[in-house]
């Protein structure tokens, strides 16, 4: 499994801490560097901490199939600050609304 900058992982630090996040730098020394969203040690979360590349999964892909899943994760790209995804989930919401509108 390759993994790529951006990708949403969970993994175990070596302290055992449960983190999920996304990959924000990779380097060739197998080493991922995750910003955490998420974690059992809540002074993690919002930092980014190194971790080897061994210790986290990749987590699938979401379908988001309803309005309010979309305008959470709209939440979550702000909080992130992930403005390529704020701007395409922004477009499938409006999408939605297009479609409801024509109804």
């Amino acid at each position: 499994m390759l993994l790529k900058t951006g990708d949403w992982v969970k993994g175990t630090l070596r302290d055992g801490e449960l983190i999920i996040g996304y990959i924000d730098s990779l380097d060739v020394s197998e080493v991922v560097k995750v910003t955490v969203v998420t974690s059992d040690n809540h002074e993690i979360i919002g930092k980014t901490v190194p971790i080897l590349s061994g210790r986290v999964k990749k987590l699938p892909e979401s379908k988001v199939n309803n309005k309010a899943q979309i305008q959470f994760l709209i939440d979550l790209a702000l909080s992130t600050g992930d403005e390529e995804w704020f701007i395409d989930l922004t477009f499938k919401l409006n999408s939605m609304n297009e479609l409801v509108n024509q109804l």
